[in-house]
Formats: C-alpha cells, structure tokens, sequence
C-alpha cells in the first residue's frame, strides 16, 4: 500500500495533507525518512512526528451548518478554525471548502480515504446553494449563470439555476472552482450578499442550526462507502 494511503486509512488526515507531510520531512518509515511513493505493509513502522499512527480508529462523519466567518482550515493557530468550533474528540479535518464569508452544509470526517469520492470533478456529484445577490435577478442573468460562465480563462460547467425570489436563486453544480460562484457572478456584473450550502450529493442541511454539528445517520454514509467500494472494484 502507497505510504500516503497508509496515512489517510489511520484517520489523521487526508492523502493530499499525507503528501504534504512526507514531503516536509515529518513521516518516518523503519527509522528512516519517508519518501513520496513509498510502499508498506502492516509490518512496517510508521511513525508521524516521531510519534505511532494511531490503528483502528473509528470512522466519524460530520455535517456542520458553517457560519459565516468560520474558516474551513484544521490549522488550530487561525483565528475561528473549524476544527475549534466543533470541539471533536476525534482528530477531523473539512471534506472541502466553504469559504470564511460562506455558510451552510460542510462535512468532515476522520477518514482520508473518502475525500476523493466526494471532490473529484468527475465523479459529477451535485452541490446545492441559495444565493442572495445584491439587485434583481434577470432571464438574461439566470441563463448565463446555467449556461457557463468563462473565469480564470475557463468556462464553467453547466449548471441547474432557478430564481427563488426578486433577488435570490438556487444553483446545482458539479464541479467546485475556487469562489465558484461568486466569480460567476461578479462576470456577470452581480455582488453575493449572501451564500449558502444546502446539499452534497444526498445529503441536506435540514432544519440544523448555524454553528451546530451533528453525525451522519447509517442512511447518509452508506450512499458513500458503497460509491467508494465500487470505484476501487473497477480500478
């Protein structure tokens, strides 16, 4: 098993933080500093920081209603830190992103391995929003937004886009670029007042209150471990 596998299967953090790791020197592998792209085996002594991985850990999923000026970061010296505002027992780290002027549904887990099945493009998964902006939202501007919108020198996916009220609407992508939206909109000649996440593929914010956090149910996770069973099947 590749070393960054290895690491994310342990529950600390994911394998793109596990490359970091090995790469700034912190992971050890028999006494002697880890490579990118080693393999292991059970047999092998993995050690974080001079410290053991910590083996059979139980898998924790999270889904927090972010407030706004949260940021979306398991960095504990950054001032209002997601990890801080749960108050885990369990080292988690955010699925994602929601940005610091951002709400809405974020989920986290101690379980690196999943990450992947939820963000990679490809897999096509829908993310839901309702956005306020700050004038009336037009035919013109609705089909735009659905259409595409060229930022950063790239045209953006089409999307789902439905007007809500005079000046709010609700948007279904399937790819996440940074500020995505807010960069769609502000192409268009539109500033975001506000902007919230209501779903991740099946699952829905509900009626959970901003700042609180609640598991998973068996029902939400199962959806994930079964898309991320067959994919690894097929590969």
């Amino acid at each position: 098993m590749r070393l960054n596998k290895f690491i994310s299967e342990s529950g600390v953090c994911s394998r793109r933080e596990a490359d970091a790791w090995i790469t700034a020197g912190r992971v050890t592998v028999n006494g002697k500093r880890a490579a990118l792209g080693t393999q292991v085996t059970g047999e092998d002594v993995v050690l974080l920081d001079g410290q053991p991985l910590a083996a059979g850990r139980k898998e924790v999923y999270l889904l927090l209603n972010k407030p706004r000026g949260i940021t979306c970061t398991t960095e504990r010296h950054v001032a209002d830190n997601i990890v801080d505002l749960i108050g885990h027992r369990e080292r988690i780290f955010p699925i994602g992103r929601l940005d610091k002027d951002s709400e809405g549904l974020i989920l986290l887990t101690n379980n690196g391995d999943i990450v992947n099945e939820i963000l990679r493009v490809e897999h096509g998964h829908e993310k839901e929003y309702l956005v306020t902006v700050e004038r009336r939202v037009t035919a013109t501007f609705l089909a735009m937004m659905a259409g595409g919108v060229k930022i950063g020198g790239e045209k953006t996916k089409p999307c789902v886009v439905t007007k809500t009220g005079p000046d709010t609407f609700r948007i279904v992508l399937t790819q996440g670029l940074n500020r995505q939206i807010r960069r769609m909109c502000s192409a268009l000649g539109f500033r975001v007042q506000r902007l919230q996440r209501v779903r991740i593929m099946h699952i829905r914010i509900g009626t959970l209150a901003p700042g609180h956090w609640r598991d998973l149910t068996d029902a939400e996770i199962r959806p994930l471990l079964a898309a991320r069973a067959s994919r690894t099947a097929a590969g």
